[in-house]
């Protein structure tokens, strides 16, 4: 497959990735667990059909030590028994956050204060930016079909 847009062929796509690369890595030097910011990518890709999202975000986290297991999991993350409570909480605030359109009313309170209870304020804060950022890109890339597969962690930074 063949993607519908090189990024870097044009001029506005290389701006406006620079800003949300930019707006990555200010998630990334934040105090939420790096682990919870890979199942929250990875989670959101998945219910997003974002394959370049799910190659990269899952072969970095295994390059970073998660277990085949989790990565396996988080599709059925409910029912499994690998993940933490607050890491449940970020997956069902992943959850809602990405089904927005799907539910009346968005981000229930019940999954907002379930998260605030594992999660400080700066946590809190760059869990729904890491959550809102993985949409943005999803969508890029499967609007513009990018194709997936040949990833190798540290690839892009």
């Amino acid at each position: 497959m063949d993607a519908r847009l090189n990024y870097a062929g044009a001029t506005v796509a290389q701006k406006y990735i620079k800003h949300i690369v930019s707006a990555g890595r200010a998630l990334t030097d934040s105090p939420l667990p790096a682990a919870t910011q890979a199942l929250v990518e990875i989670r959101a890709s998945q219910i997003n059909g974002c394959a370049v999202c799910l190659d990269m975000h899952t072969k970095e986290a295994e390059h970073a030590g998660e277990t085949s297991v989790r990565l396996n999991l988080v599709a059925a993350w409910r029912e499994a028994t690998v993940f933490t409570e607050a890491e449940r909480a970020a997956l069902e605030l992943t959850e809602q956050g990405t089904r927005i359109a799907d539910a009346a009313g968005g981000v229930t309170d019940e999954a907002w204060a379930n998260a605030a209870k594992h999660y400080d304020e700066d946590q809190l804060a760059a869990l729904v930016a890491r959550i809102a950022l993985i949409n943005t890109w999803n969508r890029l890339n499967v609007i513009t079909q990018q194709p997936a597969g040949d990833y190798q962690p540290g690839q892009w930074g």
